[in-house]
């Protein structure tokens, strides 16, 4: 009778991944430390950018992601989630990302390596140009040829993802947003719908329209490099991988029925459901450190001040803080010479940006860890943050 235990366990052994590593990666799949890891391996990816983009080093990295993606496919949960036609689009964008990157970084490191030892940059190096005719109209012919060929085989071989009727009785779990609008979902976990909707998005576009104002660095301009832009590329990038791209694998991939962060091993339970009590800075002032309710309008403590402002003032203090104090303790430290090379309107417009855009991590982890939802809680005005 003991052979038969031994021999469940063997089996569990010879699955790929064993068992044991799925239940290690569905828990650190979690997205408080999800994004943590996430965050470690983007500094990384600039620290080691030299040795990471060696072809063989990328190369055998790239053969192991592979290795292990493909071999997962034989778990039945991990291919219900990955090989929804849906989701199969959502793992090739993340591949490409994957090659695009590994290309800019290794030009990066090859342009960075050249400018120390003092000759000239790779785009110098070599002649780029190419004739239209017939080079170039030859080589789009045959892209649009292998193109069409390959969404011809894919139509085929992948059913395309379509429901049935609209009906306004059923409702999908979980409801998704098409791919691209899965960032803005996820972001309204953690704010209001104005700001995730309107705001948020607003200052993607604004900040890319004020980004060539506000650095006018001319270094980095037609060619690659990271040594010379290391504070602009990194906050650029940051905001595209981590606050965008894994935004989106997380709306795809790890989010569930009801919403629910699920691994990517772990069975799409309907039924799963957990805990999350919303708390705002006020309800921790007044509830568990006063000891009280949120003062009303019929129960205002200081009756010279609107009841909200009272009720919420140490959220108007701690985002004050934020927006206004720390740039001040930014511009006499880390970002002096910043400061000076940039002046004051572009330095205020960029620091502001910098600012509201970290915001949306700092939440995220609040959110995760502490259920903090908002800083200031404004239901008469339908304004919360």
């Amino acid at each position: 009778m003991s052979a038969v235990p031994i021999f469940l366990a063997a089996a569990d052994a010879l699955t790929f991944p064993p068992e044991a590593v799925k239940h290690g990666i569905n828990a650190i799949t979690k997205p408080e430390y999800f994004i943590t890891l996430a965050t470690v391996a983007f500094a990384l990816m600039f620290v080691l950018y030299k040795q990471w983009t060696r072809p063989p080093v990328a190369l055998g990295l790239f053969i192991l992601f592979l290795i292990f993606y493909f071999g997962s496919i034989a778990d039945a949960n991990f291919r219900a989630i990955v090989a929804k036609p849906d989701n199969v689009p959502i793992t090739i964008m993340v591949i490409s990302v994957m090659i695009c990157i590994w290309i800019a970084f290794r030009r990066a490191a090859i342009n960075d390596s050249r400018v120390a030892a003092g000759l000239p940059l790779l785009e110098e190096d070599r002649d780029d140009k190419v004739l239209v005719w017939p080079d170039l109209v030859y080589t789009e012919l045959i892209c649009l040829v292998l193109a069409t060929a390959g969404l011809m085989v894919w139509a085929i071989v992948s059913k395309a993802p379509l429901e049935q009727a609209a009906n306004p009785g059923y409702a999908p779990n979980p409801a998704k947003a098409p791919w691209y609008f899965l960032g803005l979902q996820e972001m309204l976990v953690y704010f209001d719908p104005w700001m995730a909707g309107v705001v948020y998005p607003g200052l993607i576009i604004l900040g890319l329209i004020a980004m060539p104002f506000i650095d006018t660095n001319p270094k980095g301009n037609g060619y690659y490099t990271i040594r010379e832009r290391p504070f602009a590329i990194t906050t650029w990038l940051f905001g595209f991988l981590i606050l965008w791209v894994l935004l989106i694998f997380f709306g795809t991939f790890l989010r569930g029925p009801n919403w629910s962060f699920f691994g990517p091993y772990e069975f799409w339970d309907p039924h799963k459901s957990e805990a999350l009590n919303n708390v705002d800075i006020s309800n921790l002032f007044w509830d568990f450190i006063m000891h009280r309710a949120r003062p009303t309008a019929d129960n205002n403590p200081v009756a010279f001040m609107p009841h909200w402002l009272v009720r919420e003032w140490l959220g108007f203090l701690l985002v004050g803080a934020y927006l206004i104090l720390l740039p001040v303790v930014l511009r006499f430290t880390i970002f002096k010479r910043m400061y000076e090379h940039m002046g004051a309107i572009r330095y205020v417009v960029m620091i502001m940006l910098l600012l509201l855009m970290a915001l949306m991590p700092v939440k995220m982890v609040l959110r995760w860890l502490f259920n903090l939802k908002y800083f200031i809680y404004l239901p008469e005005f339908n304004a919360n943050l």
